[in-house]
């Protein structure tokens, strides 16, 4: 299926144009647009993301975040979403944020998507605030629903800046910083605003006054302080439950266990201001005059940043990061996204919506100065001046890494088999989806926080929470499910395992690699491959695994085993961990597993990537003394899933 997004090259054509001339007539450009202020709107982001496929049916709103204020949406101006007959478009209203520049079409309550359909989003003839000028053309975007099943998973948050610490307050966070927190889930913009993302501090502290902003492409909210928080003192900021994704589920914070809705509250110390100093280009991934090129793969920057803050997520947009094609014509390269790596916060990923052309040049620009990319720091450090590197794309697509794609399995946490997920720990908390085709043993020890559910399963005393859905085969449990033990879960589970099985047979299929460490990955560190145990079996017993990315954010890890994996065990008193550098990410790791894996964490340790078993995967913490976490995923074809103190952290796409 093509699928395109309407950034026109005639947009860019008279943006420069119209650049240029106000340029000679002293006027200044917004940030981070392709318009200038008060004369183009434009959109930057959307959500769910262009060329989207997976989207559920109970998303209930879409966004477009535009590059300046826009006027209200309507009369000649429009928000629309529509798809093909006999589907019937989206009725719903269209709203602004309160900085007039996150539109949402928000659908009529109790309508819903329809499932496995392509949508189209429009926005056409908004208008600048300032000037009364209205976009140049009708912005499209398309994105594919998938499935029946209600999205009840609440959204988390994955990582703050300053970092949280248990009890806090986290010391030593420089005064002139802007506060980020990063989601697990596509948000509703307009949910995030000054109202739901606050900082404050005890009297006789002042609260800060400040800005909020949000970024679809990364996640992430921004809260920027009008002035230097004060030396000594100690803010604390908060995330309600007025935020919500896109489905309207209520956030998951740390004020209350699952499956209750509760704010995410963090505090801090402030400290001396970070340095000031200009950000820089470090490094790009292809590097400056590449050829062979993979035409699909994401085109990265990694950033040096003096000041040692993260980079502002909401300057690296798809005005700010852009591609083109050789000249004379130099068309502009639509992108599917531009998106922080949320890791580091100094890697930016372009990626293209469709394929680049194979054997043309292509010019990567990334903006400096006052309208470019900057850090977190208030003020803000920019780039002096743009940075420009070419590369060449492949002849053909035999230069791209063959994919591997969990379809309809990526949602899930945990997959039983043919024999189910058990649960022995009170401390287990899975972050996605359960499921199994079991029709005999069927999921205990969990309750399953959906909307409506009242299923829980007692295994002795200990009982873990799934923030997310469970889907088994008939017959049903005893206590009424919605979402359990129906013809229709069933189907939702069958084709789970299917897929999760062809991704399997992918994996097993992909050509064998080096075994460097003779079967031990402990104390290795290594860079994005495939790895094939030469004897069949896999640990990482005596120290912690790194993986490095080398500032490509798209890199893949592939562990290739005929029989076992092992991580820890018994007689080993640390954790082993695998641990990511530079741009790695736990979505792009995998372990194929010929028999069982066994994940036993000494001291709390993690594990992370998809692991796809034959018969079987167990998680526990030596002597149950700490929670062992995954960040990614557990999908046994066969034997069960057993879980002792577990938290699972399914990544986001």
């Amino acid at each position: 299926m093509n699928i395109t997004e309407s950034r026109p090259l005639w947009t860019w054509l008279i943006a420069a144009t119209l650049a240029t001339w106000i340029a000679g007539c002293g006027q200044d450009r917004i940030l981070g647009g392709t318009g200038i202020a008060g004369l183009i709107p434009a959109v930057i982001a959307e959500t769910p993301l262009n060329g989207a496929t997976g989207v559920l049916v109970s998303t209930s709103s879409i966004t477009a975040t535009l590059n300046e204020p826009v006027a209200p949406i309507t009369g000649t101006a429009s928000m629309t979403l529509t798809c093909a007959a006999p589907c019937v478009n989206a009725t719903g209203v269209v709203s602004l944020d309160a900085t007039h520049t996150i539109a949402t079409f928000t659908l009529t309550p109790g309508t819903t998507l329809s499932t496995a359909t392509l949508y189209t989003g429009t926005i056409a003839g908004a208008t600048s605030l300032a000037g009364g000028i209205a976009m140049v053309g009708p912005f499209t975007w398309q994105f594919t629903t998938v499935g029946a099943a209600a999205d009840l998973t609440r959204p988390r948050v994955s990582m703050t800046n300053p970092a949280t610490t248990t009890p806090g307050p986290t010391p030593g966070v420089p005064g002139n910083t802007a506060i980020t927190a990063i989601f697990t889930k596509d948000m509703a913009p307009a949910t995030i605003i000054g109202t739901s993302f606050t900082v404050t501090c005890a009297s006789p502290c002042v609260a800060p006054a400040g800005s909020v902003k949000y970024s679809a492409s990364t996640r992430t909210a921004v809260f920027t302080p009008a002035a230097n928080f004060v030396l000594g003192d100690t803010y604390t900021a908060t995330l309600t439950t007025a935020i919500t994704d896109l489905a309207g589920n209520a956030l998951a914070g740390n004020q209350a266990p699952l499956p209750a809705a509760s704010s995410y509250v963090w505090t801090f110390i402030a400290a001396a201001p970070s340095p000031t100093g200009n950000v820089s280009v470090l490094s790009t991934n292809p590097a400056a005059n590449a050829t062979g090129v993979c035409p699909t793969a994401g085109i990265n920057a990694s950033f040096t940043v003096p000041s040692g803050l993260r980079m502002d997520p909401t300057t690296l947009t798809t005005t700010t990061f852009t591609v083109v094609g050789p000249a004379p014509a130099s068309t502009p390269v639509i992108a599917a996204s531009v998106a922080l790596d949320p890791a580091t916060g100094h890697i930016a990923t372009f990626t293209p919506q469709t394929a680049l052309t194979g054997g043309l040049s292509y010019t990567a620009t990334i903006e400096g100065g006052a309208n470019g990319v900057k850090d977190l720091a208030v003020p803000a450090n920019t780039m002096l001046s743009n940075f420009t590197w070419n590369f060449t794309a492949a002849a053909t697509a035999a230069a791209c890494p063959v994919p591997i794609a969990l379809a309809s399995a990526a949602p899930f946490g945990t997959f039983g088999g043919s024999a189910g997920t058990t649960n022995s720990g009170i401390l287990t908390v899975i972050n996605g989806n359960i499921g199994t085709t079991a029709v005999s043993t069927l999921v205990t020890g969990f309750h399953d926080t959906g909307v409506g559910c009242t299923y829980t399963e007692v295994l002795g005393a200990d009982v873990g929470a799934v923030n997310g859905l469970i889907f088994t085969a008939p017959p049903p449990p005893t206590v009424s499910c919605p979402n359990e033990g129906t013809a229709a879960t069933a189907a939702i589970a069958m084709q789970a395992l299917a897929d999760a099985r062809t991704a399997y047979n992918a994996l097993v299929a992909r050509a064998a690699g080096p075994d460097p460490g003779a079967g031990n990955l402990a104390n290795l560190v290594l860079v994005p491959g495939d790895y094939t145990a030469a004897a069949g079996t896999f640990k990482i017993q005596g120290g912690d695994l790194t993986l490095d990315a080398r500032g490509d954010a798209n890199a893949v890890w592939v562990f290739q085993m005929a029989t076992t994996l092992t991580v820890g065990g018994p007689g080993v008193a640390f954790p082993q961990s695998v641990l990511l550098v530079n741009g790695a990410q736990a979505k792009n790791v995998f372990w194929q597993v010929g028999s069982a894996a066994t994940i036993n964490a000494a001291g709390g340790g993690t594990m992370v990537g998809t692991i796809i078993s034959q018969a079987g995967a167990a998680f526990s913490t030596v002597g149950n003394t700490a929670i062992v976490t995954l960040d990614g995923r557990v999908l046994s074809l066969g034997a069960s899933v057993t879980l002792v103190d577990t938290v699972i952290n399914v990544p986001g796409p």
